[in-house]
């Protein structure tokens, strides 16, 4: 498919993601199988509800690049078969060797899968803070995957990067340069994108959403994001962007449901501050132009607490 074409799809497609949409690939583990988003760039995007035995941790996207001298694998996912099974459909795509995995950030569903790829003898590689993270957060994923996913959390056991970098690493492998960078404060600590220049192609991860609403972190800063992203994310300009979750899409987009949103919420909460407003009254700031985002349900009011906790004394 011509970049033209794609672009246009991606300006006018409709959003595709749903919570209530069923399993797409039932004979794996994975939640959907991997499709060509670009030549030589792959993605099996996941459900865009939260971790469930159904979708058995698969609620983020697993993507990887085939060179032509080696593959690069963006996320290892919540386990060790979701692990092995991206890999398994990298091999029925090309018999080239998986050569790094890069982890976007420190949650379980980008680093859970680590000891997978560590036991192919394959390097994996984070942003220190991202490391620093899993390291404190690993043994609550583990339990949290185990009582969700049940058999399907079998084989994993915790294990971090194997490498680690903290602004940036620029990587040449065949048709590719990549670079692995941190752009700034953002989503949660050492967040990983992913940008390939001459395709002006973005593996996002969590700084960028626009199917599912994004979840806001107790510690996470909205201003740190916002500016961020103003100043690091869209001077970079990329045409295509594949979200941390849900279907690739453009620069527009994910602003709309990302920048935009974080700047819509701590205006509402401002407003409420100002009139003196309490952090009970907090929850309930009006959200409603993002109703329709996959789990407003789940994160709405917590996002409105968290940044209440924040802009309280700013």
């Amino acid at each position: 498919m011509k970049y033209s074409i794609l672009v246009s799809i991606l300006l006018s497609a409709p959003a595709m993601a749903s919570e209530d949409i069923a399993d797409q690939y039932p004979q794996s583990v994975l939640y959907a199988k991997p499709y060509e988003v670009i030549p030589g760039v792959y993605s099996a995007i996941g459900a865009t509800a939260p971790p469930t035995y159904e979708n058995a941790g698969h609620n983020n996207n697993l993507s990887f690049i085939v060179t032509g001298e080696g593959v690069v694998v963006v996320n290892s996912g919540a386990s060790y078969l979701l692990a092995k099974a991206l890999h398994d459909e990298i091999r029925a795509v090309t018999d080239q060797p998986v050569k790094l995995v890069i982890n976007e950030n420190g949650q379980g569903h980008a680093m859970l899968g680590n000891n997978y790829w560590i036991e192919q003898d394959v390097p994996v590689l984070a942003h220190v803070d991202a490391a620093a993270e899993f390291a404190h957060e690993a043994g609550g994923d583990l339990a949290a995957l185990q009582n969700y996913a049940r058999e399907n959390a079998e084989g994993t056991d915790p294990m971090g990067p194997t490498e680690t970098f903290e602004d940036r690493r620029s990587i040449e492998m065949g048709d590719f340069t990549i670079e692995v960078l941190h752009l700034g404060p953002a989503h949660s600590p050492g967040d990983t994108q992913v940008w390939l220049p001459r395709q002006s192609f973005m593996i996002a991860g969590d700084i960028a959403f626009h199917e599912r609403m994004p979840p806001i972190f107790e510690g996470t800063c909205t201003s740190c994001w916002i500016e961020t992203w103003e100043t690091a994310f869209v001077p970079l300009e990329p045409t295509f962007v594949i979200p941390g979750h849900g279907h690739p899409t453009n620069l527009a987009q994910v602003t709309r449901y990302t920048r935009d949103y974080l700047v819509y919420l701590r205006e509402r909460i401002a407003e409420h501050i100002e009139s003196g407003g309490d952090l009970s009254q907090a929850y309930y700031v009006d959200q409603t132009p993002y109703t329709h985002l996959d789990t407003f349900e789940e994160l709405a009011t917590k996002n409105a607490g968290v940044v209440y906790a924040e802009m309280e004394f700013e």
